[in-house]
């Protein structure tokens, strides 16, 4: 770590993913010397005092997240302003939407020396949907993504879709990207448990909206469950407020038919992975899905979808199976070749791990990161 660099500002949606997401990254930057600031609109005190563990500092903002009140956007962009003025950081790295859109806009106005915006997905507004509703959410994005991408240095994509789709609209500027890959798990906090084949065993562990698949997910479960009444659906999220977002109804539904156990937003989820038979996100497009890859780190087979991002986790027929997006009928007979052959799930999942080992090495991705990181502020 350069002796100059001192002072890295994390920017956040929200402080419940700050800890899993970015905490080895946080922490190999307090321990070479880095102060580090994690911003976040929501913190409780248990992630309030987890961050500080961690070495860094937390502070509050003000963001609405799924918001469209322009008052509540400006607000955002005066406070953050605000606050780097009062923290003079030397380089801030926002990741999802308004953070990013803001925290360049105020990192600008304010001269902070590197920004460096971090797209982990692309989510809600770049899913293909007929709607007029869903044509507008994607202009403005588009539109917020060009302005405010014009004022960052780098722009990392985990996944190369995501980046070409960037490039293809014109968004971003080709000389500022960079693809990094998914940002990885601490191998040794994740290690491989016992393969489970009786019963057979399906998780599913997202936010719950509609576009990470979990109706899909439920349609099948409810077709498997009465051919092979045994088998196990596990269900781990909380409700959220994006607008694909379920209804706590819905969700409740399926539990009291018994077509899922529903355990919602769980502070650990290696207990219910060591549970699982097999991974499953159908989801419709992720930047590189994190909780695939704790499911690979701890040896379970995966079955996703052939989608931006969700594909980058699997090798069709090696560590699992790529479905299509949006398609319960492939995904009911992906689930029956597990049932049918439960020794894919010991031979799977051994190629699960060996596949995270060689891509999603946590430690091995904060690395390129920061290297990058440095030369850009070294070049400045």
């Amino acid at each position: 770590m350069n002796a100059l660099l001192k002072r890295i500002a994390f920017i956040s949606p929200y402080a419940g993913s700050i800890v899993s997401f970015r905490g080895p990254l946080i922490k190999e930057l307090v321990d070479l010397k880095a102060e580090v600031y994690v911003l976040a609109p929501d913190y409780s005190p248990e992630i309030r005092k987890a961050v500080e563990e961690l070495g860094a500092k937390p502070v509050d903002y003000f963001l609405d997240r799924t918001g469209t009140n322009f008052l509540n956007d400006l607000k955002t962009l005066f406070q953050l302003s605000h606050i780097f003025i009062k923290l003079n950081p030397q380089v801030i790295i926002p990741y999802n939407i308004k953070p990013i859109v803001y925290g360049l806009l105020a990192g600008a106005f304010t001269r902070v020396p590197t920004r460096v915006a971090l797209i982990e997905g692309l989510g809600y507004a770049f899913i293909k949907n007929p709607s007029l509703k869903s044509h507008i959410i994607n202009w403005i994005v588009r539109f917020s993504y060009k302005v405010s991408l014009a004022f960052a240095h780098y722009v990392f994509f985990l996944n190369p879709d995501d980046l070409n789709e960037f490039l293809r609209l014109h968004i971003v500027n080709p000389e500022k990207v960079r693809l990094l890959g998914g940002i990885g798990v601490l191998l040794d906090e994740w290690q491989p448990a016992p393969p489970v084949t009786q019963p057979v065993t399906f998780t599913l562990a997202a936010r719950l909206l509609k576009e990470k698949g979990i109706c899909e997910y439920a349609e099948a479960a409810k077709i498997i469950k009465r051919r092979y009444p045994r088998t196990r659906f596990i269900l781990l999220g909380g409700l959220d407020t994006n607008p694909g977002a379920l209804k706590r109804e819905e969700v409740e539904k399926w539990v009291r038919d018994d077509i899922l156990e529903w355990y919602g937003n769980v502070t650990d989820v290696r207990p219910y992975f060591a549970q699982t038979s097999v991974y499953v996100l159908p989801s419709y497009r992720e930047g590189v899905p994190r909780s695939t890859q704790e499911a690979m780190a701890m040896g379970r087979p995966v079955i996703t979808t052939d989608a931006p991002g969700c594909r980058e986790t699997v090798i069709d027929g090696v560590n699992g199976f790529l479905i299509p997006p949006r398609d319960p009928g492939a995904l009911i007979k992906a689930m029956e070749r597990f049932i049918l052959q439960p020794e894919l799930i010991i031979q799977m999942g051994n190629e699960s791990r060996k596949l995270v080992e060689e891509r999603f090495d946590a430690r091995k991705q904060n690395q390129k990161f920061l290297r990058e990181i440095m030369m850009l502020y070294e070049n400045q």
